[in-house]
């Protein structure tokens, strides 16, 4: 056996008060499983503006109770004693446990820790930062990854995730924390520590109700949390704002961390949704929803003039609802803004409307710093931060109230004989028809992104789907005034786009693409011809991109 890797594991057994990873890596040592034990001493996870995100099990490459608590300690280190923690997670495998850990590792340290009253949608927990006014907040959550994962995403005092250099000094922190069998820890009862009621969540309900809903309530909606949080906390704000209860997917009603119904539980997944247009077509729902397993994204499908269904894509949504908020706000500071990877089209929204826009790097960290007066942000992959004449009530992304604000909007659009499509299509006749996809490589080898992003550094393309490449953006070089990332812009002629950057969260290159086309006929021939048009790019991408 390595001999390093052997006092690195026989090391962390002596810390590790988890009996599930202990018995874990003791049965690895006793086996003489190099391998296992290089995949998990290693590396380690980073901490980074996501926070932390890995597969569970033992070691400091995987999410367990020493990474968790080697966090908190961290983040304990940065704020300092007497400051606020309020802490959320949902109901994935070790949540409760790394949620419980983390209060422990604060009080222990000296800091109040406020703990949600059970899984809860991250959206709570964002707002609850703001509501109780405290100076941070913890999410132990992997959003929609595989069940194996989980995660730990850092909020700071404004309700928004940390974004650098707060990330930085954490991880500095967590760097300089030694052993976590000698942190002092704190324990339920203590002083510091608090166990929050319901009352954090009706509060939050309450605060939906400002949203841009409107009167209409006729709707029938067939709804899935994926085996989410999400369930219960939809229920009631649908109730608390006079709608009829959603049909919801049965086999996915309830929490479950093994989500036994979906290969990868992220509604835009093929087949992920599959039981949702089913129970849609048998109610003749008008509407289907759906939230991920933390429920801060949503995805809504829409009848089909034919029959069935179809799910609009994440910018579709993010027009009609970009649009909305605008309409049902006032005010000349107001903003709204999304990422360089999402639709054109809410740029071309706001200046018809005299709105300001600003274009920010992807997640949600970024948007919510896009600017003073922000009443509406969103990302591609179903994200969507929704305000009214209050402003945000969340400053991330919120799927609850978002699905609110979109069943107001399909509300009032029945109540005038017409559908979400038709809606779009206005949008198309007034701006362009701005049509996007994606083009995503899951990877086991992650040098295969990293080869695939120097091939295009060294020879850019000049074509890419019949269309001249007439501006090439390394985005790691800070392109158009926006911090450093990883990833690479292509602007093509005719409007069109292409974006290709590998994930913050997931071991992928994904590629983002969107092409303009006038509508001066029918939309449903700028429709076909855009889908056309996306083929080819998808292709010629594909081709180019080598995986």
């Amino acid at each position: 056996m390595n001999s390093d890797l052997t006092g690195l594991a026989r090391s962390w057994l002596v810390q590790d008060p988890d009996p599930d990873t202990r018995a874990e890596l003791t049965a690895l040592l006793e086996g003489g499983d190099d391998d296992a034990l290089r995949e998990r001493f290693g590396s380690r996870l980073e901490f980074g503006t996501a926070g932390l995100r890995g597969e569970l099990g033992a070691g400091p490459n995987r999410m367990n109770r020493v990474t968790v608590m080697r966090a908190a300690a961290g983040l304990a280190r940065v704020l300092g004693p007497g400051r606020h923690v309020v802490i959320g997670y949902d109901a994935r495998h070790k949540s409760d446990a790394f949620a419980r850990d983390t209060a422990a590792v604060l009080t222990g340290a000296g800091l109040r820790a406020s703990l949600l009253p059970g899984p809860l949608p991250t959206p709570v927990l964002a707002f609850a930062v703001r509501h109780l006014g405290a100076d941070a907040g913890v999410t132990v959550t992997a959003s929609h990854n595989p069940p194996r994962d989980n995660g730990y995403k850092v909020y700071w005092g404004d309700g928004s995730q940390i974004v650098p250099p707060v990330d930085a000094e954490i991880s500095a922190a967590i760097d300089a924390t030694g052993p976590v069998s000698e942190l002092p820890l704190g324990s339920p009862g203590d002083p510091g520590w608090t166990a929050l009621d319901d009352g954090v969540v009706a509060a939050y309900l309450e605060a939906l109700t400002a949203l841009p809903i409107g009167k209409a309530r006729e709707l029938r909606v067939a709804y899935t949390p994926l085996h989410g949080v999400g369930g219960a906390t939809l229920a009631r704000a649908f109730a608390a704002a006079g709608f009829e209860a959603p049909a919801t997917v049965a086999e996915q009603a309830e929490p479950d961390p093994d989500f036994p119904t979906v290969a990868f539980p992220n509604p835009e997944e093929p087949g992920a949704m599959d039981l949702a247009l089913g129970l849609a077509a048998r109610t003749g729902a008008d509407l289907v929803l759906a939230n991920d397993p933390d429920a801060d994204r949503c995805a809504v499908g829409v009848p089909l003039p034919g029959g069935g269904h179809r799910m609009l894509t994440g910018d579709e949504l993010g027009a009609l609802l970009g649009e909305h908020v605008i309409r049902h706000t006032s005010g000349d500071d107001r903003l709204v803004a999304t990422t360089v990877v999402s639709s054109s089209l809410l740029g071309k929204i706001a200046a018809a409307h005299g709105v300001r826009y600003a274009e920010t790097l992807t997640g949600f960290k970024w948007i919510m710093k896009a600017g003073e007066g922000l009443v509406f942000g969103y990302e591609e992959a179903l994200g969507y931060s929704v305000g009214s004449e209050l402003g945000l009530p969340v400053h991330d992304k919120d799927g609850i109230g978002a699905a609110l604000t979109v069943a107001g909007i399909a509300a009032q659009a029945a109540l005038e004989g017409r559908s979400l499509l038709d809606l779009l299509d206005d949008q198309a006749r007034r701006h362009g028809l701005h049509a996007t996809s994606q083009l995503s490589f899951r990877v086991a080898d992650l040098s295969l992104i990293t080869g695939a992003m120097a091939r295009l550094r060294a020879t850019p393309p000049t074509r890419l789907g019949g269309r001249e490449v007439e501006s090439a953006d390394d985005l790691s070089l800070g392109a158009g005034g926006l911090p450093p990332t990883e990833g690479l812009r292509y602007r093509l002629s005719g409007g069109a786009r292409v974006v290709v950057r590998p994930s913050g969260t997931e071991p992928k290159l994904k590629c983002y693409l969107e092409v303009v086309i006038p509508v001066t006929g029918e939309v449903s021939e700028a429709r076909a011809r855009a889908d056309a048009e996306l083929d080819t790019l998808r292709a010629d991408l594909a081709e180019t991109l080598g995986l």
